[in-house]
């Protein structure tokens, strides 16, 4: 990496507030169909977060929340047993100032300035204000793009026909990198070629999520995770959630939990931890 930090100012900012059921957000030895369909309770409301990274290469967002059509329109989700499904997984709320473009602008941002959004996943609350980016370039993992076009989608939480149209997606494809600081990673996609911003395959969730690294000299490193957990503690415990490949979910964690044991101060922000701010200020202070 330069000497000069490429990596300024990182924040997180919440696009409206989801509740999920207590077995999504794990551990839980409940078979997901039990659950999604006997639960009677929610948690309380979850951020929907949005982590804003300024990189001296351009404005970076790590996933860019939900789309406030799917927390007002009764027809957002399919009709019949699959949209049963969703509206059984989870509750959103979204006020009209929470969209991505009025965050930024409380962040003296603006969103056409947003050079490159990378989805952690392509589920409807990770990529629901892409189309309000209008220059960005869209970065997801190859084979998160793939299942897109698996039979029958919308049974791996993926609704095709709510993409943005005109988002301008780049395939991500990890590779060596020969960089000794990511073990146990042994491969990854670096977005600016300085090490600042690596993409790190955490399948799991689904077929490609993936996490993005940020390593900065004024602070301590990131790894945001997407929904590989709901909360840093319990993915320290190596407790997973409730919905996903448990065999792969396993794995990702705890290729994390080395990771954080090889880079001491590692903060692990997820999409959905309510102490994922309070995570981030800690990590950024000194």
């Amino acid at each position: 990496m330069a000497s000069q930090d490429p990596v300024g100012r990182v924040s997180v900012f919440s696009t409206g507030s989801v509740a999920v059921r207590p077995e999504h957000v794990g551990p839980t030895r409940k078979h997901p169909y039990l659950w999604l369909f006997t639960s009677r309770r929610w948690t309380a409301p979850r951020p929907v977060n949005v982590f804003v990274v300024e990189h001296r290469e351009g404005l970076v967002l790590f996933d860019t929340g939900q789309d406030r059509a799917a927390t007002v329109d009764p027809t957002y989700f399919p009709a019949g047993p699959m949209g049963l499904v969703f509206t059984r997984v989870a509750k959103g709320r979204m006020g009209a100032g929470e969209t991505v473009p009025a965050r930024l602008a409380a962040l003296g941002l603006r969103a056409e300035d947003v050079a490159k959004a990378v989805v952690s996943h392509l589920h409807y609350d990770h990529v629901g204000g892409l189309r309000d980016l209008p220059r960005a370039e869209v970065l997801v993992s190859r084979a998160e793009l793939d299942s897109l076009t698996s039979p029958f989608p919308v049974a791996r939480g993926l609704l095709p026909g709510r993409l943005h149209d005109g988002a301008r997606w780049r395939p991500v494809d990890f590779e060596p990198l020969g960089d000794a600081g990511l073990a146990p990673f042994t491969a990854g996609f670096d977005l600016f070629g300085d090490g600042a911003l690596v993409m790190l395959p955490t399948p799991g969730h689904t077929p490609g999520s993936m996490s993005m690294l940020v390593r900065r000299k004024g602070g301590a490193p990131l790894l945001m995770v997407g929904d590989l957990t709901y909360d840093a503690e319990l993915l320290a415990a190596g407790a997973l959630p409730g919905l996903g490949d448990r065999r792969r979910m396993a794995r990702a964690a705890a290729e994390v939990n080395e990771l954080r044991r090889r880079l001491p101060g590692l903060a692990v922000l997820a999409a959905h931890d309510p102490n994922a701010a309070a995570l981030l200020e800690r990590a950024s202070e000194g």
